[in-house]
């Protein structure tokens, strides 16, 4: 082999180290599937805990609602909701449901965190939204800060409904 061939054989070889250097730094940084899974744990245990928080101090307001802590396949939160009897345009008895549910979904492929909320006031859907974020990219604060807006944004309206 001549001088060439060496020399060509070791820039190779340097290369190929580099590219392996470079793919076990991209592994060092790149979150195992349990590590995401523990981390979407620690995000949905805060962010539920202050779901729990705002719904509480909501039916706290509002004499009569009944609040529910929610744990399960569907995820995991709390849910506020209350009958009221009231009449219709035509001077009828009627009921009222009225209902806030706010819960962070399980953990799936996707790997994110997605906050799910419906809100139903005087039998009339309010809302039913989703916000979510990559795990490897999420911000609590806005989580924080959207579950805060859509609470008050429910009893705002409920304020203004409900007699």
């Amino acid at each position: 082999m001549n001088d060439f061939e060496k020399r060509l054989e070791k820039a190779i070889e340097r290369g190929q180290q580099v590219r392996d250097l470079r793919g076990r730094e991209k592994q060092l940084r790149a979150l195992t599937e349990a590590e995401l899974r523990n981390l979407h744990s620690k995000y949905r245990l805060e962010l539920s805990d202050h779901i729990e928080k705002c719904l509480r101090s909501l039916a706290d307001r509002f004499p009569g609602f009944e609040f529910e802590t929610i744990v399960g396949e569907e995820g995991w939160g709390a849910r506020i909701s209350r009958d009221d009897l009231g009449f219709s345009q035509e001077g009828r008895p009627e009921n009222f449901y009225n209902r806030l549910e706010m819960v962070i979904r399980p953990f799936s492929p996707t790997h994110i965190v997605e906050l799910a909320a419906k809100a139903t006031i005087r039998n009339k859907e309010l809302f039913n939204r989703n916000y979510y974020q990559k795990l490897s990219e999420l911000k609590l604060e806005t989580y924080v800060e959207v579950i805060d807006q859509w609470v008050l944004e429910f009893a705002e309206r409920f304020s203004a409904e409900v007699p």
